[in-house]
């Protein structure tokens, strides 16, 4: 059994990427393992002010909110799910706050089965590039990392316009199944 967590960045309860996570949450938990999803927009995370008091400090944050747990359950997870909404084709806010966040203890993620899901509201084949930058950016500081898979679901804007897309959700379902 894994220990898989999940990202969810989506500032929309419901919206289109967080309904993915739950069909990867699914499936994971159908094959027997351990799932916890964070919808990281309910959680007080403030961005990195870059003052490193970390450094000289164990790896404790200055600031005082709710990353220090979120940290540690990455540190903790086997398989760490990011999923966000394309907002001017990149990863939202919520979610590239916590990855800049991990700095505090950066050294310690390691050796970590990623799956990336994210959605948009462009159907164009390069709408999702950069998102996936950001997404390979993150990976490429994590000793050990395997990238095992990665759900794109264009063309989806309205919340919760996904459910329309069956063959989309049995992607979300099967990714999480194969863990």
């Amino acid at each position: 059994m894994k220990k898989v967590l999940i990202l969810s960045g989506s500032p929309r309860k419901g919206g289109n990427s967080d309904i993915l996570c739950d069909e990867f949450a699914k499936g994971a938990k159908k094959a027997g393992h351990q799932v916890e999803k964070i919808r990281v927009a309910e959680k007080k995370i403030a961005p990195c002010t870059g003052c490193y008091f970390c450094r000289n400090n164990g790896g404790r944050c200055a600031l005082n909110d709710d990353m220090a747990e979120i940290l540690q359950k990455i540190i903790d997870c086997d398989v760490l799910v990011l999923s966000s909404p394309v907002y001017f084709y990149s990863i939202c806010a919520q979610l590239k706050a916590v990855i800049d966040r991990t700095v505090a203890r950066w050294t310690e993620i390691a050796n970590k089965e990623l799956y990336y899901i994210a959605t948009a509201a462009e159907a164009d084949d390069d709408t999702l590039d950069i998102t996936l930058s950001c997404f390979h950016g993150f990976a490429m500081c994590i000793d050990g990392y395997e990238e095992k898979g990665t759900l794109y679901g264009r063309g989806v804007h309205e919340k919760g316009e996904v459910q329309q897309r069956p063959e989309l959700m049995q992607i979300a379902y099967e990714m999480g199944e194969s863990v």
